[in-house]
């Protein structure tokens, strides 16, 4: 396994990326609706990926990688899941502030270290569990006011959207380090940038020909706010890329852990962006979420 640092600083980064990718998608949700909002950080985010791609051949002198069966399978499957995923959390950004949507989201991670155990081998031990369930733990709290209980969770629709956004972004990431992981050569970079160019051409030509045959009116705006567009999906390539080169060095269960730093970051854009209220049960579950993530980073000592 790749040492720790490498993998930390990549899914760093790719939050603190995509918190603000976020934050820009969401204001484009009022102006192009949910499709032609989901559909910006594809069809925007894919001539960075091809450049991104492009830098690292030139860098390291690395053909791009043949694909496989195996690895364009896993690469469909986590594009059409993050496709849901997007869509699902833009709708559930329209009726809860954008902090607790985050949290909402962020319900992923035991699900994917299960699964990504099952299907791709991931190593998984008790004390990542533990750790992972803490992480969680914090999350929940954020997200669940005192005397609702799990009501809230049976009532409210918006949670429901919420969760089921944070179950296809868990579906993503096995599908994308399934697809980066099936690919023969290349180092980590490489395979992981050559996945991410895989995954957004196949996004972008989904959504171009759902958006031309029902919403011509949503891709047309899309490009009457192009700069707006352009900032979002160069967000959104900068973040993948590295998410992917995280899931190139290690489980899909560390990146997607350590990425509840994400709450933490886009509970700052809450308060600082949208001026929206900051309460003391939020910055308990925050406490929480750190006490996890510190611990998993201690059990791969």
């Amino acid at each position: 396994m790749a040492s720790p640092i490498l993998w930390i600083a990549a899914a760093l980064t790719a939050s603190a990326a995509q918190t603000a990718r976020n934050a820009a998608q969401s204001s484009l949700t009022r102006v192009l609706g949910t499709v032609g909002a989901t559909q910006v950080r594809f069809l925007f985010g894919l001539p960075f990926a091809v450049l991104f791609l492009g830098l690292v051949a030139l860098a390291t002198g690395e053909a791009i990688p043949a694909l496989n069966l195996h690895s364009l399978g896993f690469t469909a499957m986590g594009a059409v899941a993050q496709i849901g995923a997007t869509a699902l959390m833009l709708v559930t950004m329209q009726s809860r502030s954008f902090a607790v949507t985050t949290a909402w989201i962020k319900t992923e991670p035991i699900m994917v270290a299960l699964i990504a155990a099952l299907v791709l081998g991931d190593p998984l031990t008790l004390p990542m569990l533990v750790a992972i369930a803490i992480a969680t733990a914090g999350v929940l709290l954020m997200s669940v006011k005192p005397g609702t209980g799990f009501a809230m969770w049976r009532e409210s629709g918006p949670a429901f959207t919420g969760i089921a956004a944070g179950a296809l972004f868990g579906l993503s990431a096995i599908g994308f380090r399934g697809g980066i992981t099936g690919l023969e050569t290349g180092g980590f970079v490489m395979r992981s940038s050559t996945i991410l160019v895989l995954s957004l051409a196949l996004q972008t030509a989904m959504l171009m020909v759902w958006l031309l045959a029902f919403n011509r009116a949503a891709l047309k705006a899309s490009f009457g706010v192009w700069r707006a567009s352009l900032g979002a999906g160069f967000l959104g390539a900068f973040a993948s890329q590295f998410w992917f080169i995280g899931f190139a060095l290690t489980s899909a269960a560390n990146i997607r852990t350590l990425a509840l730093v994400e709450v933490i970051f886009a509970l700052a854009v809450s308060r600082y962006v949208f001026r929206q209220p900051v309460s003391q049960r939020q910055l308990t579950g925050m406490a929480v979420i750190v006490a996890g993530i510190a611990l998993l980073l201690r059990a791969q000592g």
